[in-house]
Parts: structure tokens; sequence; C-alpha cells
């Protein structure tokens, strides 16, 4: 009896260990914001190849060493962001996100602070063995990441335009690494910009309450909702002009002038629903946002494709 009582009891125990540790692994992936980084490093090899390198082929692509080291390091930056933003956020996103938090509070938050530090010395590395010049551009970004995360996210309309910068910022130096300055890519760039500074002010009407508990000045706490919507609507409004400029201008065709054409409808759903507002409303227009600019990156891809064949 004893004996089987023991087996049951470290069963138990190897069970509760098992799950310790996944509870571990899954809280750091969470916030180090992991999901997030993966998704910004397709978006930034499909950019990278299908819109600002023109001249070179594939294989030459995959045999560029620079460009890929160049986006390790922001994988790297990426991830040790998402660590120090959770750090100064962490008494927020006890309210806005419990679960998450739940599983983050399986590891202490200096363990947070090592592997942010590790991750950006290791990027920082790299970035030196690549160029000088590529080292300035990532320390430039780790201070900006850390400054939004220790300041800039707690001032009105700063805390956006940072945000926003600071997530298109890698796809700045790539096309600044190529040298492909075009009307349509800066559109394209006008189009990107706007649609996230959208998400963000969204996201803000979302967590209002709790922003303006813990001091955080954005736009839905600075304005009234009625302004806030106004705005909005006058971005969304901005960001369907961009798109016909796009469409009529750029001479842009194929998977990517029918993404900008449907973005048209898209926008007017979100001005429709922001508008009609319900409780629900202002997390579908996120969503569908969100899903917008996903939506992007795969037509950019198979646009992309279809003019290399």
């Amino acid at each position: 009896m004893n004996s089987e009582k023991e087996t049951f009891q470290q069963k138990n125990y190897i069970k509760k260990s098992f799950l310790y540790r996944f509870s571990q692994f899954v809280g750091f992936l969470l916030g180090a914001r992991f999901f997030v980084a993966i998704l910004l490093t397709f978006a930034l090899y499909v950019s990278t190849f299908f819109l600002f390198n023109q001249d070179e082929t594939f294989r030459k692509f995959v045999f560029d060493f620079k460009v890929h080291g160049i986006i390790f390091c922001t994988v790297l930056t990426i991830l040790a962001g998402g660590i120090i933003n959770q750090f100064y956020d962490f008494e927020k996103d006890h309210i806005v996100k419990p679960f998450r938090t739940r599983l983050q509070s399986f590891i202490k938050q200096k363990y947070f602070l090592y592997v942010y530090l590790f991750l950006s010395v290791i990027s920082l590395g790299v970035a030196w063995m690549i160029s000088h010049r590529v080292f300035v551009f990532f320390v430039v970004y780790q201070f900006f990441m850390w400054f939004y995360s220790h300041k800039l996210s707690r001032i009105f309309i700063l805390n956006n335009l940072t945000f926003v910068s600071l997530t298109l910022y890698p796809f700045f130096g790539m096309m600044v690494y190529y040298e492909t300055f075009s009307k349509k890519v800066l559109l394209m760039a006008i189009f990107l910009f706007l649609v996230l500074l959208c998400i963000d002010i969204v996201k803000d009407m979302l967590t209002k309450s709790v922003d303006k508990a813990f001091g955080y000045i954005t736009i839905p706490n600075y304005f009234k909702s009625k302004n806030t919507k106004i705005i909005i609507v006058s971005l969304l409004i901005i960001t369907m002009i961009v798109s016909m400029k796009l469409i009529l201008r750029t001479g842009i065709s194929g998977f990517m002038a029918y993404y900008f054409s449907g973005g048209l409808f898209i926008f007017i759903l979100c001005i429709y629903l922001l508008l009609n507002q319900t409780k629900k409303s202002n997390f579908l227009i996120l969503n569908i946002l969100r899903f917008w600019v996903f939506v992007g990156i795969i037509a950019m891809m198979l646009n992309g494709i279809e003019g290399k064949l």
C-alpha cells in the first residue's frame, strides 16, 4: 500500500511540475510577445523580398546573410521590447489581461529583465558584426523601445505615434537599405501607418478606464467618446483616400489592387460599426483591422509571387 501511495505521489508531483514548467514557458512567450514577433518577422521577409528588393533573385536573397542578420536583430529587439513593456505595464495588465499576467506570475520579474538584457546584447552584438551603421540603427531602436515603455506610453498623442512608428521602424530600415524610394512605397507606408494608428486608438478605447486609473493619458481619456469616434472616422476616411490614390495613381495591380479595393468596403464597415456602437463593436473593429493588416501581408506575397513568375 505504501509503495502504491508513493508511486501515486510521485506521478502527481511530476504532473504538477510539468504543468508549472509549461505555464512558465507560455508565460514567457506571452510576456515577450513571441507570436507578435513571428508575425512581424513574416511581414519583414515578405515586404523585403517582394517590395523593397527589386533586383535580386530568390537565390541571391536566400544567401544575403546581411539581410537575414538584420531581420534576426529586429526579432530579438522586438522580443526584448515586449519584455520591457510588460515589465512597466505589469500592474495595468493585471486588470486588462488577467489570464496572461496569471501565466507570467509563474516567472519572477527579475528573470524577465535578465532575458531582456540578454536579447538586447545579442542583438547589438550581431548588429555590430554586420556594420557600424546597423549597430547605430538598433541602438536607436532599442533606446526608443525602452523609452516608450518607461515614459512615452503615458504621454498624450506621443504614445500612439511612437508605438506605430516603432512598429514600422524595421520596415523603414529595409527601405533605406535597398534604397527603394517611390510614390507607391510612400503611399503604402502612409496607408499602413494610418491603419495601425486606428488600431492603437481603438485598443485605447477598450482600456479607457484602466488607462485613466494608472495615469496613461490617451486620446479616449483626453477627449470624450464622441470626439474620439470623429478622430477614428477621419483617419479611416483619409486611409480610404490613400487607398484610392494607390489604385488610380500608382498603377498597382494584381492581388494588391484587389486588397486596396476591398479595403474601401472594410473601412466603411468599421465606420458603420463605430457610429452604430454596441458593447462589442470596438472589439470587433479592432480585430477586423488587425485581420486586414494580415490579409495585406498575404496579398503582397501572392502579388510578388505572381510578378516573379
